[in-house]
């Protein structure tokens, strides 16, 4: 029986529900994920859930505020003025916007706010400080 490991390549149908039902994200109603476990794919504590699992495994895990996707943190929201933004840029409230960080790293914030001189920005991840379900079908393990 292949079992999920530290570095498994798996396959995997997912869904994350907010504590009201709302489903964030999910590929149950789509394509499974296929992910290398290790890489941080889905966060160190949601790989930690699915390390021991086998295949045909459906579990659904309960995860406390911010154990899945961080913590909240106020310091990652910010006001940037909007002329060191590309003018071709949609900064209308709730657009995600990607910048690239001097080492070449992507990463991706929330516009929550405009003004005339400059626009807010949430660097957190969508879900930090919420508490979520975590469901999951193991479909495959290599």
């Amino acid at each position: 029986m292949n079992l999920i490991g530290a570095q498994s390549l798996v396959t995997l149908n997912f869904r994350f529900t907010l504590g009201d039902g709302t489903v964030v994200l999910s590929t149950f109603e789509s394509t499974p994920a296929t992910l290398q476990i290790g890489r941080g794919e889905l966060g160190t504590r949601i790989e930690e859930c699915l390390i021991g699992l086998a295949v045909g495994t459906h579990r659904t895990f309960e995860l406390a505020e911010g154990e899945a996707f961080g913590q909240f943190h106020d310091a990652l929201v910010e006001w940037i003025p909007r002329h060191e933004l590309p003018a071709d840029v949609d900064v209308e409230p709730r657009a995600v916007l990607t910048f690239t960080a001097p080492d070449g790293n992507a990463f991706s914030g929330q516009v929550l706010d405009v003004n005339d001189d400059a626009v807010q920005i949430d660097f957190n991840h969508p879900l930090a400080g919420r508490a979520v379900t975590f469901e999951v079908e193991v479909v495959g393990v290599s």
